[in-house]
């Protein structure tokens, strides 16, 4: 077979769901956040799965992507939307029970509009300058939000990857002047705010990365592997070069291998030449440029060339690719093309 296998394992992803949720009191709630079709991981299966654990709340990002999470996990969850209510969407929002995260006063007098009986949450800035009433927004709309009766009430952290950096404790501060006082369940973690200890936890987290496997949770299980075919082996002579560009050079015989992905399955191109594969616990470097259906890989390493070779599994994390493209695991996860044959365990 010529695609590239992405075997995606839920019971990592349940597993790193429960080990997140125990970092916090029982008091807190630990839902998950799907959104981006759960990181590029298939949120049907994802939020099926993490319901099975336990999870009862999830957070998407757009109304159509909670639309299809409620096609798979019925009435009960809550399902949180945090672009909140956007023009045109009242229709589906309350035909889905969708909870829009309320963001600024439009819409707010949009939800009072369209759907003033509807559930709903708000969003607060404190300090991220992306989403969310500003303080003095909040100031003047307060009282009324508040009487209506939000759900949920958060913030987002902006370098909660950073454990020492001030920004985390400024916007706690923030969120705390914000809040305190206010009977409604509030949020400001994510899985990085999990792991700055209790008091970012108030009544709910929101994990997302760190239930696939990637940073900054140290402790999590790898969530999927990347297998990819070998389509053929060379021997590249000293001066020879390899891929577009003539980027890479030969200075001794060297076995090449090529295989069948490439920057159109969301192996980005930045990544070479620091990446590396795997042929079980060998490591093979890339070289040469990675083109949009193709790596080449140097295999003189290896006594017999595999069938395949491993991009991302338990010898080179999410994360490890990402460093060699000099970006984070979140784009490699989204970036994951249509291409994969997916392989879903348990089955």
């Amino acid at each position: 077979m010529g695609a590239a296998r992405l075997t995606i394992d839920l019971d990592a992803i349940c597993a790193n769901w429960r080990a997140l949720d125990a970092l916090t009191d029982n008091e807190v709630e630990t839902a998950a956040v799907v959104k981006a079709d759960a990181y590029g991981i298939g949120a049907a299966r994802v939020a099926k799965a993490l319901a099975e654990a336990g999870a009862k709340s999830y957070f998407v990002a757009l109304a159509e992507e909670g639309v299809a999470v409620r096609d798979v996990l019925g009435d009960l969850p809550d399902i949180y939307v945090f672009a909140g209510h956007m023009e045109g969407e009242s229709d589906a929002l309350v035909s889905a029970r969708l909870i829009p995260l309320l963001n600024a006063p439009d819409q707010m007098s949009r939800h009072a509009t369209n759907a003033p009986a509807h559930p709903f949450g708000v969003q607060l800035d404190t300090g991220m300058n992306r989403l969310g009433f500003e303080p003095s927004e909040w100031n003047d709309c307060k009282g009324e939000l508040l009487e209506s009766g939000p759900l949920l009430v958060m913030s987002h952290l902006a370098c909660a990857d950073e454990p020492d950096h001030p920004m985390n404790a400024r916007q706690l501060d923030a969120f705390h002047g914000m809040t305190d006082g206010i009977s409604r369940r509030r949020s400001l973690a994510a899985t990085g705010g999990i792991l700055l200890g209790p008091e970012y936890h108030f009544d709910l987290t929101r994990p997302g990365v760190g239930l696939y496997g990637g940073q900054p949770f140290g402790g999590a299980l790898p969530a999927i592997c990347i297998d990819v075919p070998v389509i053929q082996t060379r021997t590249v002579q000293p001066g020879e070069t390899v891929g577009y560009g003539n980027a890479w050079t030969a200075v001794a015989p060297t076995k090449v291998a090529t295989i069948s992905a490439g920057y159109a399955d969301g192996l980005l191109r930045a990544a070479a030449p620091e990446a590396v594969v795997f042929a079980g616990n060998t490591p093979c470097p890339v070289v040469g440029r990675i083109s949009m259906d193709l790596v080449t890989v140097d295999v003189s390493g290896l006594h017999e060339v595999p069938a395949s070779l491993q991009v991302i599994g338990p010898n080179a994390s999410v994360d490890a690719f990402a460093e060699a493209a000099d970006t984070i695991g979140y784009e490699i996860l989204t970036s994951l093309g249509a291409r994969y044959e997916r392989v879903y365990l348990p089955q």
